[in-house]
C-alpha cells in the first residue's frame, strides 16, 4: 500500500499552498483532500474547492499536510484539532506549508520544537506559542515527526524535501523538472535574498559556481573559487551569499552530498570511491557529512534508493 497523506483545508484554505502537495506528490503517494467534514471549502482566491472526505481521512494516514489559511478563519474548528492531535500521537507525520503552523500550534504540537512560517507571520506564531522555538528566517524545519515550511513558493522545497527523503534525489528532481523549479533549496537557506542574481554580464558569479559543480572531485577552497571569479574572498562571500542565501563552503558541502546521493542511486562504484568523486577524500568523511545532512549513512542511502527503488517512510 501507498504512503497516505491527508491535505487538510481548513476554512479560507489557500489555494496555492493546498495545490501544491497534489502537484508534486501525486506519482509516489497516495494523496487526500479532506475538511473539517466532506464537501466544499472556501478558498482565500474566491473560489471553493470540495473536500472528498471529512476527518476520518486523518485516522489512517501516514502525513498529514496542513496547507495555510487565512487570519480571519482563527482559530480553526475544534474537531480539525482534535483530530491532528490524535493522528500525531499515533505516529502519523504531520506538516504545514506557511500559516498552516498556527493550526500546529493550536493544536499543541509546536511546543519545545524549532518551527518556522511565513516571515511576515513568525512573530505572530511565536507570541502565540511561546514554547515553540519560531526561526523566521529558513525556507523549511524538518524535525522528522512534524515538518513546517515558509509561505507559498516554500512549500514547493518542502514537498521536494520529503520526496528526497523517501523515494531519493532522482524523484525529487524528476518532480522538480516537471514543475520547472529548482530541484534543490536547503531548509536553512533564507527566506528571502538580499536581491535577484545578476545575469552574468554583470559579474554575477554563476560561472563560479559551474565551475565548481565541474570539479566536485577536487579539494576547492574559498580562495580559489574568489581567484575565479577575479574578486577578493571578502568580497566573494559577501556575493555569493547575496545571490545563493549562504555561504561558499556550506553551498559546497551541499552540492558534494547531492553529487553522493546520485552516485549512491545510480552506481554500484565503492563508498570510497563516491567519496573521491565528490571531493570528500575519505569514506569516513564522506560519512560525517553524509549523516548531517541525510541523517542516515551512505550505505543505507544505497540500500533504499538504489536502482531508482524508494522505501516509503512511515
Amino acid at each position: 500500500m501507498r504512503h497516505r497523506i491527508a491535505v487538510l483545508a481548513l476554512p479560507d484554505v489557500v489555494a496555492f499552498d493546498l495545490a501544491t502537495p497534489f502537484q508534486l506528490l501525486r506519482r509516489h503517494y497516495e494523496l487526500t483532500l479532506c475538511a473539517a467534514k466532506a464537501g466544499p471549502v472556501q478558498t482565500t482566491d474566491g473560489f471553493p474547492l470540495v473536500a472528498a472526505r471529512g476527518l476520518d481521512a486523518l485516522a489512517d494516514a501516514d502525513t498529514v499536510f496542513v496547507p495555510g489559511f487565512a487570519p480571519r478563519a482563527w482559530p480553526p474548528p475544534a474537531p480539525a484539532l482534535d483530530a491532528l492531535r490524535v493522528a500525531h500521537a499515533r505516529g502519523a507525520r504531520v506538516a504545514s506549508i506557511c500559516t498552516g503552523a498556527f493550526a500546529l500550534g493550536a493544536a499543541g504540537l509546536l511546543d519545545g520544537r524549532r518551527v518556522t512560517t511565513h516571515w511576515r507571520h513568525a512573530q505572530r506564531l511565536a507570541e502565540l506559542f511561546p514554547r515553540a522555538r519560531v526561526d523566521p528566517d529558513v525556507l523549511y524545519v524538518d524535525e522528522g515527526d512534524l515538518l513546517t515550511s515558509a509561505g507559498v513558493a516554500a512549500g514547493i522545497d518542502l514537498c521536494l524535501h520529503l520526496l528526497r527523503t523517501d523515494h531519493g534525489a532522482d524523484a525529487a528532481n524528476a518532480a522538480a523538472r516537471q514543475t520547472v523549479v529548482a530541484p534543490h533549496r536547503p531548509g536553512g537557506q533564507a527566506q528571502f535574498i538580499e536581491r535577484a542574481v545578476p545575469p552574468a554580464e554583470e559579474g554575477g558569479l554563476e560561472a563560479t559556481r559551474a565551475y565548481a559543480l565541474a570539479h566536485l572531485d577536487r579539494p576547492l577552497t574559498v580562495k580559489q573559487l574568489a581567484r575565479h571569479a577575479c574578486t577578493s574572498e571578502r568580497t566573494f562571500n559577501r556575493r555569493f551569499r547575496q545571490e545563493t542565501g549562504t555561504t561558499p563552503l556550506k553551498w559546497l558541502h551541499r552540492q558534494r552530498v547531492d553529487h553522493a546521493r546520485r552516485l549512491l542511486e545510480r552506481s554500484d562504484v565503492s563508498i570510497e570511491e563516491v567519496a573521491r568523486r565528490c571531493g570528500f577524500g575519505s569514506a569516513a568523511i564522506l560519512r560525517q557529512h553524509f549523516r548531517r545532512a541525510t541523517a542516515t549513512t551512505p550505505t543505507a542511502y544505497r540500500r533504499a534508493f538504489a536502482g531508482g527503488v524508494g522505501s516509503t517512510a512511515t
